[in-house]
């Protein structure tokens, strides 16, 4: 079971959730990937584009935490999304980059298209894993029972 999330990565994750909702992503928090690690956002969009969003509550949580490249190669668009107050020049330079608050955010920097595109069988195999993980998230909510 995941470790709770403080209060302000809740509230980031959900006005990154609505901005990824009105840039064409569905998302979910929490997306495991294949390697186990968890993605705070996971979103894909109509055309199957998978992007993902490490959120950064406090300086503190940056700094120990520097597993964000490996987070590349499940991904065509990859975002640090931080609070409006966080000192964005620590962050690197090639991610994109999400301003948000509880409600929703912006992007500061657009994300490159991830260099190494990925492979058809890696999209498809993150592709069901989302699908599976939306599902059985619905039914659990549908049938919170024993």
């Amino acid at each position: 079971m995941a470790a709770p999330r403080d209060d302000t990565a809740q509230q980031l994750a959900r006005g990154v959730g609505r901005l990824l909702g009105h840039l064409g992503y569905d998302s979910l928090t929490e997306f495991t990937l294949r390697s186990g690690r968890r993605a705070d956002l996971a979103g894909i969009d109509r055309k199957g584009r998978i992007a993902i969003v490490e959120i950064k509550s406090s300086v503190a949580d940056f700094r120990a935490d520097q597993k964000w490249p490996e987070y590349l190669d499940y991904c065509d668009l990859f975002y640090f999304a931080v609070p409006l107050d966080f000192p964005v020049e620590i962050l690197p330079d090639e991610p994109g980059l999400i301003l948000a608050d509880a409600y929703s955010g912006d992007i500061a920097r657009p994300a490159p298209e991830n260099p190494k595109p990925l492979h058809a069988s890696r999209r498809r195999e993150v592709t069901l894993r989302f699908a599976r993980a939306a599902a059985k998230r619905l039914r659990r909510w549908e049938d919170p029972g024993p």
